[in-house]
């Protein structure tokens, strides 16, 4: 491993491990795989590039790496909204649990916007990622802050103990996930 690449790595971790600056996580995934800064981030932590709202093209390696990076993200995101779901369908929801995965979501939810920058489409791997994505960025970019926006209110609810606020709280998050799902992703078919 090349020691810039292992210092830049090393560094990111442990910026993450310690809470650092909210910057994009596929900004930085960026900036070491291709050995350049990463570019500018806004105040929440998304991509800033002058005229185009999902950042700056990327190609290759740094494409497939980037579009690895979302889909694990995705995943993850995916994976704590299951167990809101769950949880938050009873009446005496786990709030530890509900807690700890609405921390997840609000700490994943700024990076959305850094993971769709042109080159990263279903033209170049597998990808859920319809191409409205390329073609509508403006309205893409608005609906990530808004899922960003409704992540932050829900982590927020879930911190108080008002069961009713923090299941209103996660209806919200849940339509800004379908507000975007449905335009801009495409479900794999399964076999």
């Amino acid at each position: 491993m090349r020691p810039a690449l292992f210092t830049a790595t090393a560094a990111f971790a442990l910026l993450a491990a310690c809470g650092g600056p909210e910057t994009s996580q596929a900004n930085n995934s960026a900036a070491n795989i291709s050995g350049e800064a990463a570019p500018p981030a806004s105040a929440d932590g998304s991509a800033v590039s002058a005229g185009a709202p999902l950042g700056a093209p990327v190609s290759g390696d740094q494409a497939k790496a980037l579009m690895n990076e979302r889909h694990e993200g995705m995943e993850d995101i995916g994976d704590a909204m299951k167990v809101l779901s769950r949880e938050l369908k009873g009446n005496s929801p786990d709030l530890a649990a509900v807690r700890s995965n609405a921390a997840t979501i609000a700490n994943l939810a700024p990076k959305v916007s850094g993971w769709f920058p042109p080159g990263t489409g279903p033209d170049v791997g597998k990808t859920e990622a319809k191409a409205e994505i390329w073609q509508k960025p403006d309205d893409f970019a608005a609906k990530a802050r808004d899922f960003q926006q409704a992540a932050q209110a829900f982590n927020a609810a879930a911190q108080a103990s008002d069961v009713a606020a923090i299941k209103a709280a996660f209806g919200n998050l849940g339509k800004s996930c379908k507000a975007c799902h449905d335009p801009y992703r495409q479900e794999q078919k399964k076999h």
